[in-house]
């Protein structure tokens, strides 16, 4: 049985993951479902001073208190980030990284130097108080490439009534690597784009795709939305069983 560990994407905490942690538990797998601080059940500790390092020592700090083994790392979306920082701190005690409709970040850059220039100028000039990052309008994620498929009425409403606000801080710090990380097993679970067209551009050497090129990845396709946790809850518990 395996150990996972969850980290949710922007704007969003642990209960984003309750539909994949009961099969997984049901399963007899350990899953332990992530709010980073600043967020959700944690949104009363957000403030100006929140950062990436902030994101990467909850992830750390969990591993460490709870003297976990042999995890398996997950992170959907934004939290690509944060789970690449965490494994670089503790390689001893990951089994495998899983990036959910993500990927790594290279040293030294933010999650904000990745998005594209128009989407830098909407987040810049709609942060709140200097430091809050609101969750956009659907309308809003659709023109950025976010893929809204198997989200419906009920899902799309249950999101926005229980998402917080992102500390910018933790979206526009870079990330520091060691590199102890680096050989570490990792698998990429694509699911707004067709696993043919990402290996499309990793052939090309795209900039975001090139580092998925290593020996140490493997991949699954679970064709859904950039959010499967909550359009395809239970094949999201599947393909995590099968990528670890």
């Amino acid at each position: 049985m395996s150990t996972f560990v969850l980290v949710p994407g922007f704007w969003l905490g642990a209960w984003a993951w309750r539909g994949v942690v009961e099969p997984l538990r049901a399963a007899g797998h350990t899953a332990y479902p992530v709010t980073l601080t600043g967020l959700a059940d944690r949104a009363h500790l957000a403030g100006p001073s929140v950062d990436l390092d902030t994101h990467i020592a909850d992830v750390v700090n969990l591993i460490t208190h709870e003297d976990l083994h042999d995890v398996v790392l997950v992170g959907h979306s934004g939290s690509g980030i944060v789970v690449t920082g965490a494994a670089d701190r503790i390689p001893e005690r990951i089994a495998r990284v899983v990036y959910v409709d993500s990927g790594p970040v290279a040293d030294g850059l933010s999650q904000f130097d990745l998005f594209p220039p128009h989407v830098q100028e909407e987040t810049k000039a709609g942060l709140v108080d200097g430091w809050r990052h609101p969750f956009p309008s659907w309308a809003r994620h659709e023109a950025n490439g976010a893929s809204l498929a198997g989200l419906g009425e009920v899902e799309r409403a249950a999101m926005t009534a229980r998402v917080t606000d992102h500390p910018a801080g933790a979206i526009t710090q870079p990330l520091t690597l060691t590199g102890a990380g680096a050989a570490l097993p990792k698998t990429l679970v694509t699911c707004s784009f067709p696993l043919e067209q990402v290996r499309a551009m990793i052939e090309a050497r795209h900039p975001y795709f090139a580092a998925l090129a290593g020996p140490e990845w493997d991949f699954h396709e679970l064709p859904t939305g950039h959010w499967p946790m909550f359009s395809r809850p239970a094949d999201t518990a599947e393909v995590l069983i099968k990528a670890a």
